[in-house]
């Protein structure tokens, strides 16, 4: 129970500052990336190297050319994006958990009427600073899902092929290897590629979301510092004029 305490409260403190194209993305990356591949692709994968045969008994040669058909499997490839893309995400919760005390005493200080001009300076930085570490871990995750995508691009292609001619030492001769299961990898294959392509696109709309939301903060903010600079002014000139009447 308390590992699921902590998932509650890690997806928690990530949706308290995701627009809502970032909780689809979250949704996106825990069904059809996490779910999917614990569930249906570790038993489509896990007998990969077993089942890839070649035509020739020589010693060493089906290794050789697994190595050449897939320098990395496919669902090792995938596991590696997973752990990148919530690298960035834990790293940002921790950071927002070690603030988030502080931030919650400043803001009861603030209702109580106790606190400074200063400590709501302090308090607005911080949650300034909070927006920016999310914007640069969208930033990253966005530079993640286009590299891995175009990765997975370069290494596999579009389709697992089902027959591989290999001749790569030892082979004594050009040998053909087959695939295990072609159809089913290329369907899932594809379907990762375009899971891939939908993520970037959150990704890159989440961005522009969360930095036209900071740009129009800034501006509300500036509107706000007027109006109470004009507040203070309109205040001294009424003190003048009570004190030194024309």
């Amino acid at each position: 129970m308390g590992e699921w305490s902590f998932l509650s409260s890690f997806l928690e403190y990530l949706q308290n500052h995701s627009p809502m194209v970032g909780r689809i993305w979250l949704v996106v990356m825990l069904i059809f990336r996490i779910l999917i591949l614990a569930t249906v692709a570790s038993d489509m994968f896990e007998d990969e190297q077993e089942e890839f045969a070649c035509n020739t008994l020589q010693p060493g040669c089906k290794q050789v050319c697994y190595d050449k058909a897939f320098p990395i499997s496919h669902y090792r490839f995938w596991v590696f994006h997973i752990v990148l893309l919530s690298g960035p995400s834990i790293c940002f919760v921790i950071y927002a958990m070690h603030h988030a005390s502080k931030i919650e005493k400043e803001k009861e200080a603030l209702e109580s009427g106790v606190s400074s001009n200063k400590s709501k300076r302090q308090t607005y930085n911080q949650e300034d600073n909070l927006r920016k570490i999310y914007i640069g871990n969208v930033a990253f995750r966005l530079l993640l899902e286009v590299g891995f995508t175009v990765g997975q691009w370069a290494l596999y292609g579009f389709k697992v092929e089902a027959q591989f001619p290999c001749e790569r030492f030892p082979c004594p001769y050009t040998v053909d290897c087959f695939v295990s299961r072609p159809m089913e990898k290329t369907i899932f294959l594809l379907f990762y590629f375009a899971v891939g392509v939908l993520s970037a696109v959150l990704s890159l709309v989440e961005l522009i979301t969360i930095i036209l939301k900071r740009k129009s903060r800034g501006k509300t903010s500036s509107y706000e510092k007027d109006n109470r600079s004009n507040s203070k002014q309109e205040r001294s000139e009424t003190l003048l004029l009570a004190k030194f009447p024309p």
